[in-house]
């Protein structure tokens, strides 16, 4: 009895082809946990979309898929002198540098995609640094641009880019290729029109594997349900039922992501009044679940546990049989699914 992710694998394989339709020369990303279907999963998907190249995060990613995808690797985390070695396949693989120093360390040879500072302001290579790269040595294959998701100064993401093409170009370095993050199809055209010159290659990976949101169900199996009455205590801190209801034991805990949240950044006046809304039932622990029944959200009972979570379902409703299955909604870049079924 597991936590079973469900695929409509015709429509999901449908929407992989339109984006591929949509973007021109588009990199599939699968890192992570492989977006809840595992990398090797997404490594095999990837090869029968026919694309040339697939990005990982790490080198030990690309180490662990590389018989999964007969292509080349790149390697998204950028390199650093004096990191552990990893047996990679020779030839096959491409790695992001953004620093000078890692750039002059690494081999004759090595192929490489040089990542600029933009204004994500996370890590690359600094416009004034263009002109001075260590890059003889190395197979330069393209720059790397990783944009913002959100614009709030209303600066266009086209006119970044291509103000760094320049600055490129200028430095004498090759413009043939440039891999871009979170930049719209629309935009990419807008690109090409500047730069006839340049291929722009959109690495994508949460709208590709994720975009079709009706192809993909999350389902958690019942292992027990347990009646309680109004008053009477149960689980590890003894708490008192709110209510006659029955207690349900279902397959997911936090080896599995479950209850566990990653910070999220709030827009506007209403998801905050729901955010401190929230926050003030925890403190009184209670606190809603990600599991459904019958069309109703229910209660956590209690903190989710290693591998299970037990939930509470008021009395009005008719529980359901072991075995029986929950609705779950959950996020696929944080949850570990036992079992991945294709209908």
């Amino acid at each position: 009895m597991t936590l079973t992710m469900y695929v409509d694998t015709d429509r999901w394989r449908a929407h992989q082809r339109g984006l591929l339709a949509e973007f021109g020369g588009l990199v599939p990303v699968a890192k992570g946990n492989g977006y809840g279907f595992g990398n090797a999963r997404l490594a095999a998907e990837a090869a029968r979309l026919g694309v040339p190249m697939l990005a990982v995060g790490t080198a030990d990613e690309a180490a662990a898929v590389a018989g999964d995808f007969p292509g080349d690797l790149l390697v998204l985390t950028p390199h650093r002198s004096g990191e552990p070695a990893v047996e990679l396949p020779a030839g096959r693989v491409v790695r992001t540098v953004a620093h000078t120093e890692a750039l002059a360390a690494l081999p004759e040879g090595t192929r490489v995609v040089v990542e600029c500072m933009t204004s994500m302001r996370r890590h690359g290579v600094a416009v004034g640094e263009l002109s001075r790269l260590p890059v003889r040595h190395l197979a330069v294959e393209g720059f790397a641009l990783h944009l913002p998701l959100d614009r709030p100064d209303g600066s266009d993401p086209v006119d970044e880019v291509s103000g760094l093409v320049r600055a490129i170009d200028e430095a004498g370095l090759p413009t043939g290729t440039v891999y871009l993050s979170h930049l719209s199809a629309k935009d990419g055209l807008r690109l090409a029109e500047r730069h006839p010159d340049t291929g722009f290659r959109s690495r994508i990976g949460t709208r590709l594997w994720l975009g079709e949101v009706e192809a993909l169900s999350s389902r958690a199996t019942v292992l027990d349900v347990t009646p309680v009455s109004r008053g009477e205590r149960y689980g590890y801190r003894q708490h008192k039922a709110p209510s006659d209801g029955h207690l349900l034991v279902a397959t997911g805990g936090t080896a599995h992501g479950v209850g566990l949240e990653a910070p999220k950044y709030v827009h506007g006046v209403l998801p905050r009044a729901k955010g401190l809304a929230r926050a003030g039932l925890a403190t009184v622990n209670r606190t809603l679940s990600p599991y459904s029944w019958q069309g109703k959200q229910l209660w956590f009972a209690e903190p989710p546990h290693m591998q299970v979570s037990i939930l509470f379902l008021p009395g009005e409703l008719k529980p359901p049989a072991i075995g029986d299955e929950l609705a779950l909604t959950v996020r696929h870049t944080t949850t570990h699914f036992d079992r991945v079924v294709e209908r």
